[in-house]
């Protein structure tokens, strides 16, 4: 009598691909610095976008575009140090030129949650 060929299991899912590990020297190429929320108001062509003005610590203030609408106010978010990629390509986002982008997480909620410092300093302050 022949044994009944076993049903093969389903393959296990992959694993997710790290992101490839970098060198420091790569990693001391991006610019990462304190900043001040200066203002912020509604971006005209996208419910979803914060226009934000901060200080990087430059003689004039730096316009960023942000998708953090639904997770924060306006009085939340001015006065608060945060911490920026001070160094990337500006990029129009809905017709608004982006100068730099926001470091922030996402918690198992899918609460957003911006990255910033412990206690008072300036801005424009390297972050290493």
């Amino acid at each position: 009598m022949n044994e009944p060929t076993p049903t093969p299991s389903p393959a296990p899912a992959p694993a997710e691909t790290p992101n490839p590990r970098i060198t420091i020297d790569q990693f001391k190429t991006v610019d990462l610095r304190t900043a001040k929320v200066l203002e912020v108001i509604a971006h005209p062509k996208a419910d979803r976008l914060w226009v934000l003005k901060i200080d990087v610590g430059e003689p004039n203030p730096r316009t960023i575009v942000s998708g953090i609408r639904e997770h924060y106010t306006p009085e939340q978010l001015v006065g608060r140090t945060i911490i920026v990629v001070a160094n990337l390509m500006p990029a129009p986002l809905r017709g608004i030129e982006s100068e730099g982008m926001l470091l922030a997480v996402r918690d198992p909620e899918n609460r957003v949650i911006l990255l910033g410092v412990d206690g008072a300093i300036p801005t424009g302050v390297r972050v290493s």
